[in-house]
């Protein structure tokens, strides 16, 4: 999409089941072992109760709809705010939504608010995305 196409207002979703391959392969990619993630004894004791998936992993679905949809292929990412405010576990669908905040048209940024929710509504990431659009 051409950046005078944009509108504040517009969005764009993505919607993914989180699965033990996805958590293991992304521990193994990103090398980030801690137990929370990949063990379930551990994780058991934790205030979780049990596994979650890594926060950067779901997360990774807002890079997804930002890249492949809204504003689509060749934009760059600039910078990206995270909050993770509830645990994903393997099993939960997780739904990322993109919504165009703000446009700088002398630079062609581009300011989306960003959420995940999983299958029951509950938001578990919110933040914000910069993007400059297409070079």
């Amino acid at each position: 999409m051409k950046f005078e196409e944009l509108q504040i207002g517009m969005s764009a979703e993505t919607t993914k089941t989180i699965t033990e391959t996805d958590v293991v392969l992304f521990a193994g990619i990103s090398t980030d072992i801690n137990p929370v993630h990949i063990n379930e004894e551990y994780a058991k004791q934790t205030q979780f109760g049990g596994r979650i998936a890594h926060g950067i992993l779901v997360s990774g679905l807002i890079s997804a709809t930002l890249a492949n949809k809204l504003p689509g292929p060749g934009c760059i990412y600039l910078g990206q705010d995270l909050k993770f405010t509830s645990p994903v576990r393997i099993g939960d669908t997780v739904t990322a939504k993109v919504e165009v905040e703000a446009l700088r048209e002398d630079k062609k940024i581009v300011t989306m608010n960003t959420t995940c929710t999983n299958q029951r509504g509950e938001v578990v990431i919110k933040g914000s995305a910069v993007l400059l659009h297409r070079v």
